[in-house]
C-alpha cells in the first residue's frame, strides 16, 4: 500500500516497489509487469498514479510499453533494477550512520547536562 502522507510521491512509491520486485526476479517468468488495473488494485492507487509509475519505469529503462499493450521488461531490467535498489540502500545506510552519529552526540550532551 502507498503511504499518502509520506515524503515520496505515490507514483514513486509504486515505481520503487516495482523496481525492487523486478530486481528480485518476480516478473522474469513472463517478462512483463502487472496491468494498470492490477497495479491499482494491488497498491490501492488511482489510474493516474499507476500510469505515472509505469512511465517512470519506462523513463529509467526498465520497461517498454505500447498503448493498449502490457509493459514488458527490457533485457537489462533486472541488472538496472538491482543497481537502483542498491543505490537506495546505500543512501539509507549513509543516512542511518549520520543519525547514529547525531544520536551519540545527543547522548553525550545529555550525560554532560545530567552530571551538572
Amino acid at each position: 500500500m502507498v503511504e499518502w502522507t509520506g515524503e515520496k510521491s505515490a507514483y514513486r512509491q509504486v515505481a520503487d516497489d516495482l523496481c525492487a520486485r523486478i530486481a528480485a526476479g518476480e516478473f522474469a517468468a513472463d517478462g512483463k509487469i502487472p496491468s494498470l488495473a492490477k497495479l491499482q488494485a494491488h497498491y490501492g492507487v488511482t489510474p493516474t498514479v499507476a500510469r505515472a509509475a509505469v512511465a517512470h519505469l519506462r523513463e529509467t529503462g526498465l520497461v517498454v510499453s505500447h498503448q493498449g499493450k502490457a509493459a514488458f521488461l527490457t533485457s537489462d531490467a533486472a541488472s538496472k533494477a538491482a543497481a537502483a535498489t542498491a543505490g537506495e540502500a546505500g543512501q539509507l545506510r549513509r543516512e542511518l550512520a549520520e543519525v547514529r552519529g547525531e544520536l551519540r552526540d545527543l547522548q553525550a550532551r545529555v550525560a554532560e547536562l545530567e552530571a551538572r
